[in-house]
């Protein structure tokens, strides 16, 4: 029943298959377009290409990394001296430490712990990155300046790839109206739900306490990450890409525009 072992269970669960908006090529597409202006350069080479260039031997620390797909992709750039990687998910963990590997990558290194009670000494970083992990983080006012500024290098800068909606999925009624609004538009046939026989006819939001019980964490203080990160950093760059509808939207459905 503890809240962090649900969370580590929830997390473990997501590493199997099922059927979300991320996954349609077009999606990706559109999300390129928006963060990069160009369909085929995702965030990771623009972060690389276009923010980073010309900086080299950074140190980089992925909290809440999961399998640590993006940050082996990132790994394979010269500028980067060291990414390591720290996860609530024992097996996860394990998982990314295989494929990380089995690749020849050598510059990264996973740590299986929690934040809250991890000692990283006297180790400070170039950057501090999340990537759909920060809106897992509660009291994002106080965790920001007592948990990642510190470990950041006096010029150290924050990066993310994130959910920054409404806490706890609790979306307004207009949104919730513009998500079956596009559900009508989607033919029967495409509407079956993912390995099951049910269709997806009706968007009604999320229940406020079936997400605690299945993840404690899921977006659990995710409308005060915008707020509190203009409090402390100053934003270089910022490149909203929508979701809002879309993900809700195609939800367990999305396996049918793969």
């Amino acid at each position: 029943l503890k809240g962090s072992k649900r969370t580590v269970s929830a997390f473990n669960e997501s590493a199997k298959s099922s059927a979300n908006w991320w996954d349609i090529p077009y999606v990706r597409e559109r999300w390129n377009k928006k963060i990069s202006g160009n369909a085929t350069k995702d965030h990771n080479s623009f972060l690389v290409e276009d923010i980073l260039k010309g900086q080299k031997n950074l140190c980089v620390l992925s909290l809440g990394s999961g399998e640590s797909t993006h940050e082996m992709k990132l790994a394979k750039s010269s500028i980067f001296k060291n990414i390591t990687c720290l996860d609530l998910s024992d097996y996860r963990m394990t998982e990314a430490r295989k494929t990380a590997d089995n690749k020849g990558i050598k510059n990264m290194e996973f740590i299986c712990a929690n934040i809250y009670e991890h000692d990283f000494g006297a180790t400070k970083y170039d950057y501090v990155l999340f990537n759909a992990s920060l809106h897992h983080f509660d009291e994002i006012k106080s965790f920001i300046p007592q948990k990642i500024i510190p470990i950041l290098k006096e010029n150290g800068g924050l990066i993310m790839n994130e959910y920054v909606g409404a806490t706890r999925l609790q979306f307004d009624k207009e949104q919730i109206k513009a998500v079956n609004k596009a559900l009508k538009i989607v033919p029967k046939k495409y509407k079956k739900r993912f390995k099951t026989k049910l269709y997806k006819n009706n968007f009604s939001g999320s229940g406020v306490w079936r997400m605690i019980m299945a993840d404690p964490s899921e977006c659990v203080d995710s409308k005060m990450i915008m707020p509190t990160l203009h409090q402390y950093f100053n934003t270089q760059i910022e490149k909203p890409y929508g979701g809002n509808i879309l993900a809700n939207a195609l939800k367990d459905i999305a396996h049918h525009f793969y």
